[in-house]
């Protein structure tokens, strides 16, 4: 029963009994992958995690569900439209099922709180006054994002995601950060401590990404395969893309591929529009999302995959999944340059100076007429996910992040009894040098 605060001790881990609540306004659980991932870490580590988030429209639409010993509570959510006064009724709605639920799970030691919108603290320090620690998952720079998506400038809305960034920090007793741009940004603007900072980088499930034989047919009789997989929201560059793509049709005088975009968002109709408008209606194919095996499958038989971000405020710190995603299924990779991209990709991928479709156009051209390049940076890309970038390192750096945010603290007890003697940064003490880190990490 969801209600029942019992712990299985023989589930492993050297804290039998802790409880971990994650909130998560931005996309449902199991759906979030990232925030799967620290789930099933957690749970293997000892800990009794409970999920709050917002039901899916397809799939994670039960209001209760206990996956794989993971406990997830799900509300109901209608996502914004109509400008500021719709993301403020969706973030009204969202904490106010998120603070019910809240109470429905009872006790916890940790309240970790997935952004954005940089408001989850709210919920965070009410836990926080029942003696919970509070680690704040930093998955995107909400400031650079206002900026990157609204194009308002520094106006009165970005002061106040500026303010309520502070407030975040300021309320965290952990912070995890997805690479070491968003890390010191976290120690330069949010004044952390930083042996209070990990980086916690997203990887891809290597168990979901295993390459099948490729399959000619998809190319739909075009000698190459272009593949786009991901969000389609304003800041994602899917237009870039497609002019991109254009110019390598006209420009470059190109015929010989086939563009397949997968996935879904906010700009999802006005790309197919604008596919529409360039011509390139017979050469390009939007999936929206597919099941696992048919992306595989697209992945597989890619010849060249498309990280079109534009370098932006947000774009240039900020490590895509797309990318990691397309290395783990070995395939070559044509981005701008931005830092984070080189970060992660290093010689799996070749960049254009930042936004200029002309020169991406080029390097798709490069790489289609090369097949021993195109082979280099698939291995490439393989082996830095199978190593370096691998989620096992980024384990490793989430459970040092909980054992620093428990230090001195007593756990909640069976059956939900209030807990005491809390210690830490948050007021109280918790001096002892901290240890435990890693090195890089990434985001969307």
């Amino acid at each position: 029963m969801l209600g029942d605060h019992s712990f299985d001790e023989t589930s492993g881990g050297d804290r039998p009994g802790r409880r971990a609540l994650i909130l998560v306004e931005n996309l449902s659980v199991p759906f979030d992958r990232r925030v799967w991932q620290e789930c099933l870490t957690l749970r293997d580590a000892g800990w009794e995690v409970h999920v709050i988030c917002p039901r899916g429209s397809k799939r994670d639409t039960e209001a209760e569900a206990v996956i794989d010993g993971v406990r997830i509570h799900r509300y109901p959510l209608r996502a914004a439209t109509g400008g500021p006064a719709g993301y403020l009724r969706e973030y009204g709605s969202a904490l106010w099922h998120t603070a019910r639920l809240a109470r429905k799970v009872g006790p916890v030691d940790v309240v970790h709180a997935c952004n954005p919108p940089d408001l989850l603290f709210l919920p965070a320090l009410w836990l926080k006054r029942r003696g919970a620690r509070f680690v704040f998952d930093q998955h995107d720079l909400v400031p650079e994002l206002y900026l990157s998506r609204f194009d308002r400038g520094e106006d009165l809305l970005y002061r106040a995601v500026c303010a309520l960034e502070r407030l975040t920090y300021r309320t965290a007793d952990v912070v995890l950060a997805t690479n070491e741009s968003y890390r010191d940004v976290a120690i330069r603007r949010g004044g952390q401590r930083p042996e209070d900072v990990f980086v916690v980088r997203s990887a891809p499930q290597t168990d979901r990404f295993q390459p099948v034989p490729p399959e000619p047919e998809l190319k739909r009789g075009k000698s190459h395969l272009l593949c786009y997989l991901g969000v389609m929201g304003p800041q994602d560059g899917v237009d870039y893309a497609l002019r991109a793509l254009a110019k390598l049709r006209d420009e470059q005088g190109r015929t010989d591929w086939h563009a397949v975009f997968v996935g879904s968002g906010d700009a999802f109709d006005a790309m197919v529009e604008l596919s529409r408008t360039l011509g390139l209606s017979d050469q390009v194919q939007f999936t929206g999302r597919i099941p696992d095996a048919d992306l595989v499958r697209y992945l597989s038989t890619a010849d060249v995959c498309l990280s079109p971000d534009p370098r932006n405020p947000l774009n240039d710190v900020s490590t895509m999944n797309k990318v990691l995603e397309y290395m783990a299924m070995g395939r070559p990779i044509v981005s701008f340059d931005l830092r984070e991209a080189r970060v992660s990709a290093g010689e799996a991928a070749l960049y254009a100076p930042a936004n200029d479709e002309a020169a991406f156009a080029g390097l798709i051209a490069e790489l289609l007429d090369d097949p021993e390049q195109r082979a280099r940076m698939g291995k490439f890309g393989q082996e830095r996910i199978s190593g370096q970038l691998a989620w096992r390192n980024s384990q490793r750096a989430l459970l040092a992040a909980y054992d620093v945010a428990c230090r001195d603290h007593t756990p909640v007890l069976a059956g939900g009894a209030v807990r005491t003697g809390t210690a830490g940064r948050a007021g109280t003490t918790g001096t002892a040098q901290k240890t435990g880190k890693t090195g890089k990490w990434p985001r969307r």
